[in-house]
């Protein structure tokens, strides 16, 4: 427990133990983190250096001196990278006392912010490849304060020791002793599968596409990138009945492989396990990550079944939290996701155990009331009048483009949308339900992305009920339970009038029946 102790404090103190971490004393970032932003430069230099090779060779310079001003481009702009890192680590210091964790940083700006140690909610270590190269790990501590400007301190970077030492005292008290973690998942490869069943497999490789036309425009090939998509336009107005059907088959091919490599890296090494009081998950091939986050503070679960994945009978595990925070700008991962895409009967599984939810309050679809046929009417018709409007869309085309082979194609959309449009109108009117358990409400709704919720009931806060034209003619309103973790709200759609109302007055008692008193009374007043 001395991990802390090769790291130099601001101060000057040398060789302090752990125990020196929840004193005064302020301490620096480590140094080898110099390293790191030395190698993360490359992706400065690279493109940089293109630039520059195009700009020299149209000049005429001779071959040795385009080198040698590439080499001088390279060594500056390492250097500058590096030297911009090493006034951060001079200006940047952290300390942990008994009631808080501060940070001191910024150069023309001074700030100072601190967290108190008893709204830490959760604690995420991140690292990526170059980190782990140095033994290096982001450190993100967050309180769940959604609006605050104090709700996320970030540490970046800390020695991996350090990092968790870091972690288990903030978490488990100042001696950082916790008890030994209970396994509750654990990656199993046959659960890639699942991978494809993605919208990565529709629009992965126009995204890949899209990105590589940019790349290949800025370093200066433009005329090769524009001849490209030429040719295979001509090629696609010339064969169209040919081309089409591969070039989508193709862009699944590559969306598929683009799914299983990110499966792969991202849930690789997966290890969810409960610590007393605590979750935490760990995942990760390449760029390691882990989030630790307080049972307490647990509001429920979420079992997610988007279309392609519910088809294949699989499903994801997502945590209904406060302090869980959001994705960083460059991050496209729900912070909220427990699992990867598994088997639908593992998740209800891992979802009961996770909620502490019994057998009859559990996640299964057997305990859900099923919603009135007028909620299945409403989207019949709202299908119906989509087809509608695809078919207008189509007349309109049909009449301005001269190809034949457009206006085949532009007919085949209302055509498969009508049978796919009931289908699903069909689905989502099954998937409707709700329940009420002992500890949780249950609610399910969804077509294209079926969410079945357990959300704890003593952590909703209020009520706020829906009612539209359409709904009012059909008898059904909409229950939406407000609460402070999660996505904020979750509703129970198109139940019954009557339904409804009983099932918040009885999930919630004593908080919504003053508003129901008050519109008796109304309605009373109304008809004398």
């Amino acid at each position: 427990m001395s991990g802390l102790a090769h790291q130099r404090p601001a101060a000057d103190v040398r060789g302090a133990g752990v125990d020196r971490l929840s004193g005064t004393g302020w301490w620096r970032l480590p140094r080898r983190s110099l390293w790191a932003s030395a190698v993360r430069s490359v992706a400065l230099v690279v493109p940089a250096e293109f630039g520059l090779v195009r700009f020299l060779t149209g000049l005429d310079w001779p071959v040795g001196g385009v080198v040698a001003a590439c080499a001088g481009a390279a060594v500056l702009i390492v250097a500058g990278v590096v030297a911009s890192h090493m006034i951060r680590l001079r200006t940047t210091h952290w300390r942990l006392t008994a009631d808080r964790l501060e940070l001191r940083s910024g150069t023309a700006v001074r700030q100072h912010r601190s967290i108190p140690r008893d709204r830490v909610r959760s604690v995420d270590l991140r690292a990526d490849p170059v980190l782990r190269m140095f033994g290096l790990t982001v450190v993100k501590v967050r309180t769940g304060e959604r609006s605050a400007e104090g709700d996320e301190l970030t540490l970046n970077p800390l020695t991996r020791h350090d990092a968790e030492t870091l972690r288990r005292m903030l978490l488990h008290g100042d001696d950082g002793a916790t008890a030994a973690a209970a396994p509750l998942a654990e990656l199993r490869w046959s659960w890639i599968k699942y991978a494809p069943l993605s919208v990565w497999t529709v629009m992965g490789a126009a995204l890949v596409l899209g990105v590589a036309y940019k790349a290949l425009d800025q370093i200066g090939a433009k005329v090769l990138t524009r001849r490209i998509a030429a040719e295979v336009w001509s090629w696609v107005t010339a064969q169209p009945l040919v081309a089409i059907p591969l070039l989508l088959a193709a862009n699944a091919a590559v969306g598929a492989l683009g799914a299983v490599l990110l499966f792969a890296e991202s849930w690789g090494r997966y290890r969810l396990e409960r610590e007393p009081g605590r979750l935490r998950l760990r995942r990760g091939l390449l760029t390691a990550r882990s989030l630790t986050m307080e049972e307490r503070r647990l509001r429920g679960v979420e079992i997610s079944e988007p279309l392609l994945l519910r088809l294949g009978g699989g499903a994801r595990v997502k945590a209904i939290a406060t302090g869980l925070g959001k994705a960083g700008e460059n991050e496209t991962e729900d912070v909220a996701a427990l699992t990867p895409p598994l088997p639908r009967a593992v998740a209800a599984r891992l979802a009961t155990t996770i909620a502490d939810t019994s057998a009859g309050a559990g996640v299964g679809a057997s305990v859900l009331v099923a919603h009135p046929l007028a909620a299945r009417s409403r989207r019949v018709g709202r299908a119906l009048v989509t087809v509608g409007v695809l078919a207008a869309g189509a007349c309109a085309v049909s009449w301005l483009v001269p190809w034949p082979w457009v206006r085949a194609w532009v007919w085949a959309v209302p055509a498969v949308a009508l049978p796919f449009g009931l289908w699903l109108a069909v689905e989502s009117a099954k998937s409707l339900g709700h329940a009420l358990g002992g500890r949780h409400l249950i609610t399910r709704n969804g077509a294209t992305v079926r969410r079945t919720v357990a959300l704890d009931r003593t952590g909703i806060s209020g009520w706020t009920i829906t009612e539209s034209f359409f709904q009012r003619r059909h008898g059904l309103l909409t229950v939406s339970a407000t609460t402070a973790a999660g996505d904020g709200h979750y509703d129970v759609v198109d139940v019954g009038r009557g339904d409804g109302l009983e099932l918040a007055g009885h999930a919630v008692p004593g908080l919504l029946e003053p508003f129901l008193e008050r519109l008796a009374t109304g309605n009373a007043a109304e008809k004398k």
